[in-house]
């Protein structure tokens, strides 16, 4: 497998540029030094999740009684909303709670994060993949570490890019990302007709 190239779609599902202003907006309500020690916990959160996922999803996917290609279709067909979103956004559901306790969970570590997509993309690399999961940890790992970097640093970023360089950037990983979930779809659209004929 190419670990580079899950690594940058790894690194483009988990949207570090489209979900900067949302973060921006979600920690605008917690007390300013509180803030970094939120980011840090919900971050690390996230990537426990994404790791509970790659370890025990074949599991999941063993007792709820799905192939590989139905993950490959179904992952296609979640990206490709995903990307949708992200070339058009519409993402004020995802702004937070409308009180003003601080975060925990959700919405910055799931479903920003560790979301459908990135869970999606996981489990059917893992599927696909089962003896390389070391391999798989490690290049997820160093995608979600970019991630969290450009969201740490992300009022610098913001304010380096502005608004519409932002929405630029975002609107660019969308429509890569769109090629990428066509390309899962039509995969396993092939892996059902051949394991059926």
């Amino acid at each position: 497998m190419d670990l580079f190239a899950f690594t940058v779609t790894f690194f483009l599902v988990l949207d570090p540029f489209g979900n900067a202003p949302v973060f921006h907006a979600v920690l605008a309500k917690v007390p300013e030094p509180r803030r970094k020690a939120v980011l840090a916990r919900e971050l690390l959160f996230s990537l426990a999740i994404l790791m509970g996922f790659l370890l025990f999803g074949k599991h999941v996917l063993g007792f709820l009684g799905l192939r590989p290609p139905t993950l490959s279709i179904s992952g296609g067909i979640v990206l490709f909303l995903i990307a949708l979103g992200m070339v058009f956004p519409a993402r004020g559901m995802l702004g937070g709670e409308s009180e003003d306790d601080e975060p925990y969970i959700v919405p910055m570590a799931v479903p920003l994060i560790a979301g459908p997509s990135s869970i999606a993309l996981l489990l059917l690399v893992s599927s696909k993949h089962p003896d390389h999961l070391t391999q798989i940890a490690f290049a997820a790992t160093g995608a979600w570490l970019a991630s969290s970097l450009i969201l740490w640093f992300s009022p610098v970023v913001l304010r380096a890019l502005g608004p519409r360089g932002s929405r630029a950037i975002e609107r660019l990983m969308g429509l890569l990302l769109i090629l990428v979930s066509v390309q899962m779809f039509l995969d396993g659209v092939a892996t059902y007709q051949a394991a059926t004929h």
